[in-house]
């Protein structure tokens, strides 16, 4: 089984009530996941809150995420941005002991073309010591980026050797099933829809549910990676509303308060994100309860 099939985790990053990051939740948060059985670790996605962090910060997160999971499970850094030779110098400088492969999200917020974002990852591509993980999430970036590229991209680089979908639409997924190289993986970018897109060919889902839910939550992809979706859709179904919680107010706030809840880590977040409301985060409270009792 290739390394980034199943269950990939978007770790959130632990902060301190000062601002400051929690380094023992962060400890504490990496362990709950291997605990609960998913399958790779993502440190410093966006859901990490990685704009909000100096490059001094990442560089600790990144080599503390790496000595606590020591080599236990295939662990990717986040790298990404819209100045392409500033992410290609972040690239460069990055240290890849106890790394696998890079995620790199589409570039935002300058709206590239087509042909713009080619050429984004192809001088990416062509300087990292890593294979990298293209990362579509167009309700972020503000663009898109079509089947036709992500798969471009998969035939001319070797080492892009997957993409992660945000982009919501099932015709882009059937698209790049279609289309693209046999070893190129379709990992889904949304929690509540991955089902579906393995049922049409995805590895599995870089998740954000995961980090409180993570057994519940591998357990149901790897139902589901084995063609058993009548054993798993009962479980989807029971994580819907936890799901549609956990990004009410946006993310990470949601997430965080369940793992207070949980006892992982705290709930801090920096602005400009503001933690979750006390009514969101009692309503988080009570499903996870009952998916607890459930389970």
């Amino acid at each position: 089984m290739n390394k980034f099939q199943g269950t990939g985790v978007a770790l959130v990053t632990p902060f301190n009530t000062d601002g400051s990051v929690d380094y023992n939740g962060l400890k504490n948060l990496i362990n709950h996941l291997i605990d609960g059985g998913i399958d790779y670790l993502v440190s410093l996605g966006t859901t990490g809150e990685t704009a909000t962090m100096t490059k001094d910060e990442k560089k600790k997160v990144w080599a503390y995420t790496a000595e606590i999971n020591d080599n236990r499970l295939p662990l990717v850094a986040g790298i990404g941005g819209n100045n392409t030779l500033a992410v290609a110098e972040d690239i460069k400088a990055f240290d890849t002991t106890g790394y696998s492969a890079i995620l790199s999200v589409s570039p935002y917020y300058n709206k590239p073309t087509q042909e713009g974002i080619y050429q984004h990852y192809k001088y990416l591509a062509e300087i990292s010591p890593l294979d990298l993980i293209l990362y579509n999430v167009p309700g972020r970036t503000m663009s898109n980026m079509s089947p036709e590229t992500t798969c471009r991209l998969a035939y001319d680089f070797k080492n892009i050797i997957a993409t992660k979908e945000a982009s919501g639409s099932f015709d882009q997924f059937n698209q790049i099933i279609r289309d693209k190289p046999e070893d190129f993986l379709l990992i889904s970018g949304d929690d509540p829809i991955t089902l579906p897109m393995i049922a049409l060919g995805a590895s599995g889902i870089i998740s954000v549910v995961g980090n409180a839910l993570p057994k519940q939550f591998s357990d149901m992809i790897r139902q589901c990676l084995t063609g058993d979706f009548k054993a798993a859709t009962p479980a989807h179904l029971s994580l819907v509303e936890f799901t549609r919680l956990a990004f009410a107010e946006g993310n990470p706030a949601g997430i965080k308060a369940a793992l207070k809840h949980l006892g992982v880590c705290g709930d801090t977040v920096r602005l400009p994100l503001v933690k979750a409301s006390d009514a969101l985060t009692n309503a988080i409270v009570k499903e996870i309860e009952k998916i607890s009792t459930v389970a």
